[in-house]
């Protein structure tokens, strides 16, 4: 029988994908193998190289010896599981395949080689899957002897651990090979999403630009590496920062589907930033070379250790000022989490609003958060009734007049901000440190507004106050060194992370996560897939805690509005612009949770 015929109609399951075929025995490549064998598929894993298969076995083997010590699966188990388990060098291995999965690097040029060889080998029944997240299933497809039985599976690493699975369909494919793959996903504990062929499908499309943003970020020397890793990591609940994960990825392979997106999109925000090419043209490639971003113990560890740019310990750096006593101007949510944050540190704090009523009114916000904290165990009775105790209510900045750290938490009005830092200029002593919690609004405009500006710096501290331990301490150019060592010193003193940043729009967190909140609204803009499928795949293939439009009605769509066009003002980058969705949003005032309605409608409390 001529295998590139054009094969009768059959059909498709999952229980017809009984044998798999995994060309390609990296990292990807062995972890899908274990998918696979523990659900009960036979697998031959093809790789060129003995080695390659040789680690894979034991990868294998240790895998499931681990699954075994958990619990996961019994003794038994794992011996039918190895045995359903072999390697080889030769495509020709895969003839009897009825599902064949790519995970051979990414180069087009290699896959179709591959995809070619494939045509004279398989059954014409076969589906041929391509573990691609940049190139493209479509090109591939056509280049292919059976085009309807081309499809992309993409699995994220580790593919063992990762529940999410994006489904890549071009023009051509059969709608049943889909079927059986997505069937096929469903038994193996995945969860499928289907997406369109373009680079980066959903999941990489979004992760990348901000992975790349981040690199030029760390190039443009606006903060140190590890301060932008922590920032994201603290700051929105990530498990690795941007450039600890460039590394796990590899740079070279990061460049190769920053490429593919740019030649697609023209978005400057995909273009690789240059620092990318010149680790990956040094071999300086991440992990898998002992070093990229940051240096490994040894090629392939994922132990950091310290470097040329590793920075000081904090004892090693210059003190500050004393601060002995805190003011916190503001009556609302952020303004009494930050008074808590401070009076459980022992601090005494003075809690400013406009009014005696609303001042005492935020403080007895402060007694309901301190209240839940002995119910769930996190404060004692005593450590509550001391904590309340060190704060003082007001109803007016006279009463700020001995304090060391006076932190403004008001409206994000900038005319607002500047009439009270122009108040606190005169009634806070000298020498004390003038701190602003704005997120978006240049610091320096603030600081101008008083006649000591080397005495302000930025604090901005992350929703809910008392449970988020990021805190970006924003210095101007104005900023005088111990008011910033000063900060620095209270953080930890309070038990929150500093990072430092300059005084530009967005800082780290909001610099690097609201272009990425866009780019999602422009995903569903452009019909390319659902705001369930989009926030499936951040959640499952990301590891963001919530997906970005379960996060974009929590924020507010007018707040990330607001700040999106800070930072296309700022930057001036026709990508930062915001999306047209988002604005006819809030414009019709759908603004998220607040109002019951955003990108979903909820039920009012």
């Amino acid at each position: 029988m001529d295998r590139t015929s054009t094969p009768e109609p059959s059909s498709l399951s999952p229980k017809s994908l009984r044998t798999v075929a995994v060309i390609g025995l990296g990292t990807m490549g062995t972890g899908i193998a274990e998918v696979l064998t523990l659900a009960g598929r036979e697998v031959v894993g093809v790789d060129v190289s003995d080695a390659a298969a040789l680690r894979a076995g034991a990868a294998l083997e240790a895998a499931t010896a681990r699954a075994v010590e958990r619990g996961r699966i019994t003794e038994p188990e794992r011996r039918a599981a190895l045995a359903r388990f072999r390697t080889a060098t030769e495509l020709t291995a895969a003839a009897d395949a009825d599902l064949v999965i790519e995970v051979v690097p990414e180069d087009y040029d290699l896959k179709h080689e591959v995809f070619t060889a494939l045509d004279a080998v398989v059954r014409p029944d076969a589906i041929l899957a391509t573990g691609t997240n940049a190139l493209s299933v479509t090109r591939l497809a056509a280049d292919s002897a059976r085009p309807e039985r081309v499809l992309g599976l993409h699995f994220f690493n580790p593919a063992p651990a990762m529940k999410l699975v994006e489904i890549v369909s071009s023009v051509l494919t059969d709608p049943a090979a889909v079927a059986a793959v997505t069937e096929l996903a469903h038994e193996l504990g995945k969860e499928p999403v289907a997406v369109g062929d373009r680079p980066g499908f959903v999941a990489d499309g979004l992760l990348f630009g901000y992975l790349n943003q981040a690199a030029a970020m760390y190039e443009a020397r606006y903060a140190s590496r590890e301060d932008i890793d922590a920032a994201m990591r603290l700051g929105c609940g990530l498990p690795m920062g941007p450039l600890a994960l460039l590394d796990l990825i590899g740079v070279d392979t990061a460049r190769t589907v920053l490429e593919a997106m740019y030649a697609a999109s023209r978005d400057r925000l995909h273009a690789p930033a240059p620092v990318l090419g010149q680790l990956a043209a040094a071999g300086l490639t991440g992990r898998k070379a002992g070093r990229g971003f940051y240096t490994y113990e040894a090629p392939g560890s994922s132990v950091v250790v310290p470097d040329a740019l590793t920075p000081p310990p904090p004892a090693a750096r210059a003190g500050g000022r004393a601060v002995d006593r805190v003011g916190v101007v503001g009556s609302g949510t952020m303004a009494s989490g930050i008074a808590e944050v401070f009076a459980k540190a022992g601090l005494p704090v003075v809690l400013v609003a406009r009014t005696p009523e609303k001042a005492e009114a935020a403080k007895g916000r402060i007694a309901k958060s301190l209240a839940r904290a002995v119910e769930k165990g996190r404060l004692t009775a005593g450590e509550r009734d001391a904590a309340l105790a060190a704060v003082t209510p007001a109803g007016s900045p006279d009463a700020l007049a001995e304090v060391d750290l006076a932190v403004e938490a008001v409206a994000e009005d900038l005319d607002v901000k500047r009439e009270l830092f122009a108040t606190l200029d005169k009634v806070v002593k000298p020498g004390a440190v003038l701190a602003t919690t704005t997120s978006s609004l240049p610091v320096v405009a603030v600081a101008r507004a008083t006649s000591r500006p080397q005495d302000v710096v930025g604090m901005h501290f992350f929703n809910p106050a008392p449970a988020m331990k990021l805190v970006e301490v924003v210095r101007t150019v104005l900023t005088a060194d111990d008011v910033h060592a000063t900060v620095r010193a209270v953080c930890a003193r309070i038990r929150k992370h500093p990072v430092d940043c300059g005084d530009r729009a967005g800082f780290i967190v909001n610099a690097l996560l609201f272009p990425y909140l866009n780019n999602a609204v422009k995903m569903v803009q452009e019909h390319y897939a659902s705001l369930d499928e989009i926030d499936a795949a951040m959640r499952l293939g990301g590891g963001y805690p919530m997906g970005p439009f379960e996060l974009l009605d929590v924020v507010g769509l007018d707040v990330s509005l607001a700040i999106e066009k800070v930072l296309h003002r700022e930057f001036r980058d026709p990508g930062l612009a915001p999306a047209p969705l988002l604005e006819h949003l809030v414009a019709a005032g759908c603004l998220g949770r607040k109002t019951g309605r955003g990108f979903r409608e909820y039920a009012k409390a």
